[in-house]
């Protein structure tokens, strides 16, 4: 799980998820805007946490 913060409605759910779907590696991520984190099945030899971290930032929301 990762917390992600500064989403305020569902399209910045939408744009997190977006954003972690495209990263090479991941079979499965959903974001939870009450939660404020992002829940990520991924193939750790393709990808890891730093990669979530870097997209999720570059996408302009905060990465924890």
């Amino acid at each position: 799980m990762l917390k992600v913060g500064g989403m305020s409605c569902q399209g910045c759910v939408g744009s997190v998820e977006r954003v972690l779907r495209a990263i090479d590696g991941v079979e499965h991520a959903s974001v939870s805007l009450e939660q404020s984190a992002a829940t990520i099945s991924f193939d750790a030899q393709r990808t890891g946490l730093d990669a979530f971290r870097q997209a999720v930032e570059a996408a302009g929301f905060e990465a924890g």
